[in-house]
């Protein structure tokens, strides 16, 4: 290990490290859907209504939204490979109990576990922002979606193929849970003392030895201020290390509840709630507007995925560009969104569609890598995991509210969805202009004071 020349110095094995979080990434969501495309379809043949189905997958997004939190907060506590492995063990159990399934019971059953720890995709993120340098988070992250974006493009298109089969869902449902077992056993191998980013300052007078050891004596800090408090006096330590777990998770989560990142949960909120409302209807409505046959409107679907992956390859040259300003990337992203789903809504001719899903996929693409490292870049490393799972908790809140509004906005206008979107989308920007503004008054301030 070296150092020099002001440059940061990585733990090594950091650049084949991450490309084993890409493949765990990109497993993870081509498990998955092969599974939940065939999910509402399964219910249906063992008897279940439509209605069935969305309750079932309105309590996986209602378990999500209060687990997200305690997860990434755990991760925080523990470790991120003990819980990610906690997680991906549990999720392929829930996913095998789901390819035994024979009644709606079984399938309720089989849910609950995956919407208590499936959080692989939060804790992977967690773990890449430990794993690199501030500057370097905007590109790793962008990469890391698009490998997971090309899982989530190729699951459906296999478990199309399989369905068909005698017992097809059944089998989808093991070769699923086989996934998540591979993916356990591939993040069992990966070396823990490697999983931190130290920069060079931390370096100085260091033995290369003691280098090695960081990451265990970094891990060892939120115990360590578990026991003491603020004001230097020492708690009374209690015997049961999970109780002391379950403080410490308490304790972070009420840190992130009192800090002042509410802000921009407020953008991540309507964001994702204008992005969800766009997809809400969109097979629907090109479907009215343009007479144009099922097939074409999956080719439209798949497509959109695909420039989305492509843009997480190119989020971090992006970044560059605006010398690593991603408040400013993340300003002019959502503006480029909501500008795209006002077009779509009063669009009149198909080559107009496929515009807009080209900008749409560049653009919320941007955006999410955006809104993470912003997040990220205000709070410290031992709380990554809290900040992480507390943004899916807010995504969550969205999710359920998209489908209610969606329907009743539909009732007006098939155009209503997207243009609801552009509205919110518009208050983010706002939201956005404000928080630069201030941001802007106290950069100043401070330069008066110096």
């Amino acid at each position: 290990m070296g150092w020099g020349g002001g440059r940061p110095v990585r733990v090594p094995g950091h650049q084949p490290l991450q490309q084993w979080l890409y493949l765990v990434g990109f497993l993870d969501l081509f498990g998955v859907s092969m599974v939940v495309p065939l999910l509402s379809r399964h219910i249906k043949l063992l008897g279940g209504s439509t209605t069935v189905a969305g309750l079932i997958g309105s309590l996986y997004g209602l378990l999500q939204l209060f687990s997200s939190i305690v997860i990434g907060s755990w991760s925080d506590v523990v470790g991120r490979q003990s819980i990610l492995l906690v997680t991906l063990i549990l999720s392929g159990c829930s996913y095998g109990l789901l390819g035994i399934s024979t009644s709606i019971f079984l399938v309720i059953l089989a849910r609950i576990p995956t919407g208590i720890f499936k959080h692989t995709q939060t804790i992977l993120k967690a773990l890449l922002s430990d794993l690199v340098p501030d500057h370097e988070r905007p590109h790793v992250m962008g990469r890391f979606c698009a490998a997971s974006s090309v899982g989530f493009i190729l699951g459906p298109v296999i478990s199309g193929y399989l369905v068909e089969l005698d017992g097809g869902f059944y089998s989808t449902c093991f070769i699923c849970c086989l996934i998540f077992f591979v993916n356990a056993g591939v993040v069992w191998q990966l070396p823990c003392k490697e999983w931190l980013y130290i920069p060079t300052k931390e370096l100085h007078s260091m033995t290369e030895n003691n280098c090695e050891n960081m990451y265990t004596t970094l891990c060892k800090e939120n115990r360590k201020s578990f026991d003491t408090p603020s004001n230097g006096v020492m708690r009374h330590q209690t015997s049961d290390p999970l109780w002391n777990q379950c403080m410490s998770v308490c304790q972070k989560i009420k840190g992130l509840v009192c800090s002042n990142l509410w802000d921009i949960f407020l953008v991540r909120f309507l964001m994702a709630l204008a992005n969800l409302l766009y997809f809400s209807n969109f097979g629907l409505a090109i479907e009215e507007r343009f007479n144009v046959p099922p097939r074409l409107i999956g080719y439209l679907i798949s497509y959109g995925g695909i420039i989305g992956s492509l843009s997480g390859y190119i989020a971090g040259s992006v970044a560059r560009l605006y010398n690593n300003k991603t408040f400013l990337l993340l300003l002019h992203s959502s503006i480029l969104t909501c500008c795209t789903m006002a077009v779509y809504s009063f669009a009149t001719s198909i080559t107009v569609i496929v515009l807009c899903t080209t900008v749409f996929g560049f653009s919320t693409t941007i955006g999410r890598m955006c809104i993470t490292d912003v997040e990220l870049g205000r709070i410290g490393k031992q709380a990554r995991g809290t900040l992480m799972g507390a943004g899916q908790s807010v995504t969550a809140v969205a999710r359920i509210l998209a489908p209610v509004l969606s329907g009743l906005v539909q009732e007006v206008s098939v155009c209503g969805p997207p243009r609801l979107g552009a509205g919110l989308a518009l208050l983010a920007i706002l939201h956005m202009i404000s928080i630069h503004s201030k941001q802007c008054k106290t950069t100043e301030a401070k330069a008066k004071l110096q």
